[in-house]
């Protein structure tokens, strides 16, 4: 019978591989040493990595390094990765030791064995070699955080899409709502009137902050170390290679990003994934306090607050007919705390690193690269399934804003401050709302109360004499 493996041999001795697979040793060692967690690695990282082995080799051909016979089968495998296949065998567990070593191998032996077979050899046979000439004038340290910094340049550019879809959304019921009056709250306790559509205002100006954020964070995260091979100072690598190589980068992907000054530098100071994971941060936070200000407002609907409806999305409760639950809010508090308590292991990862070398890059590679995913499926979700859907009750809110007392804070200014506590105090111990004592007794004509108490009023920023 046919052996289903084929048997490759590092400086450990021999390991079998099942003789279909694109991977090699390095990579079965890897699978052998970190049954870790069970994750997947990062698809557009993956993709990512194929683009930097794809400018490594045009580098490397351009200059005569690699023959146009290995060179071409390399490039093709790597477009093969690019375009979404091979995945299947870069299997790594993203939590590994080795400082990303162990990545590297396996898209090193997955494009060589591609590249060998598309040459007309067999698996493993290595015409192609994953070190000599996929991995030619190059070390993981400075391809792998070369590839962190391309994928996360990518998804930077999906959070500023849907960022940008979250805030037109907000901006849209800003305007539909703009004649909604409603009761503010502070401290969970009434307050003055407000308009529904204000508070969408507000909603809609943090989340433009939060895009700006982003939209610059791709500034603070284009300096890639690739060239700089070991330790930055591009030791095995020709000078003409590390001069060029960055260029075809950025031709190739078409992404804002340049070679660092000092490689050195760029290889063993992870600070600038530290910036990015801020930014991250403080948009979690943004989207937790409009997500728990949702639920809320739409707590209820009978019992609560219900001054607004989001859409119903699924059954609530298995016991209980009928219930709806702010699903998606909910959601968008996990994702913000999960984002959030990333970027504090991220800004442990980074402090961690000894000397020239972060070894626990894996760590910061997957956390970040997490909450970028995260964060860029609920922000969509809160637009398309939330937002764009929220139905203000316009009745509950007139009548929220009639029935507090608080109402009368606003006619501080005409009446003065011990007037507008006797209405008050008799408001509380009458049972009848402020707005029925100022008409009843002729302190303001309805006319002007109702006009005060009008949406635009609450536009005007401030009274005028």
């Amino acid at each position: 019978m046919e052996n289903s493996y084929r048997v490759e041999r590092d400086r450990f001795g021999d390991v079998q591989i099942d003789i279909n697979s694109y991977y090699g040793v390095h990579t079965k060692r890897a699978l052998e040493n970190f049954p870790i967690s069970n994750y997947k690695l990062d698809k557009e990282f993956i993709i990512a990595y194929a683009e930097v082995k794809e400018a490594c080799t045009e580098t490397n051909m351009q200059l005569g390094y690699i023959d146009k016979e290995r060179g071409g089968a390399i490039l093709v495998a790597c477009r093969e990765i690019i375009n979404g296949d091979l995945h299947d065998f870069i299997v790594v567990d993203p939590l590994q030791g080795g400082a990303g070593t162990s990545t590297n191998m396996n898209i090193n032996e997955v494009i060589a064995n591609r590249a060998s077979v598309i040459l007309g050899k067999s698996l493993g046979d290595y015409f192609v070699h994953p070190l000599n000439h996929v991995n030619m004038h190059q070390s993981t340290n400075d391809t792998y955080p070369t590839a962190l910094i391309v994928a996360i340049q990518r998804k930077l550019l999906k959070l500023e899409k849907v960022l940008t879809g979250l805030q037109d959304s907000l901006q849209k019921k800003e305007k539909e709502f703009q004649d909604i009056v409603k009761l503010g709250r502070t401290e969970l306790q009434d307050a003055v009137p407000i308009t529904l559509g204000i508070s969408f205002g507000a909603f809609a100006d943090a989340i433009a902050r939060d895009r700006w954020r982003v939209f610059k964070s791709k500034e603070r995260i284009k300096i890639v170390p690739l060239g700089g091979t070991a330790l930055g100072t591009g030791i095995g690598a020709p000078r003409e290679y590390i001069f060029k190589v960055v260029s075809i980068l950025k031709q190739n992907t078409g992404l804002v990003i340049s070679r660092g000054e000092n490689l050195v530098d760029s290889i063993q100071n992870l600070d600038p994934f530290v910036e990015v994971s801020a930014i991250l941060k403080a948009y979690a936070s943004t989207l937790m306090k409009l997500a728990n200000d949702l639920r809320f407002l739409s707590s209820g609907p009978y019992g609560g607050i219900g001054e607004i409806t989001l859409p119903a999305l699924q059954a609530g409760s298995s016991i209980m007919p009928n219930k709806v639950n702010p699903i998606i809010p909910e959601a968008a508090v996990q994702v913000a705390l999960k984002v959030i308590s990333n970027d504090q292991l991220i800004s442990l990862v980074a402090g961690m690193g000894n000397l020239e070398l972060n070894h626990l890059f894996p760590l910061l590679s997957f956390s970040i690269l997490e909450s970028l995913n995260i964060l860029i499926s609920i922000t969509e979700k809160m637009d398309k399934s939330c937002i764009s859907g929220v139905v203000a009750n316009r009745e509950i809110c007139e009548k929220r804003v009639k029935e507090t007392p608080s109402i009368a804070t606003i006619l501080v200014h005409i009446i003065g401050y011990k007037k507008v506590e006797e209405i008050i105090e008799k408001a509380v111990s009458s049972g009848r709302t402020v707005y029925d004592i100022v008409v009843d007794e002729n302190i303001l004509p309805k006319e002007e109360l109702d006009e005060i108490l009008s949406p635009w009023n609450m536009y005007k920023l401030g009274f005028t004499k």
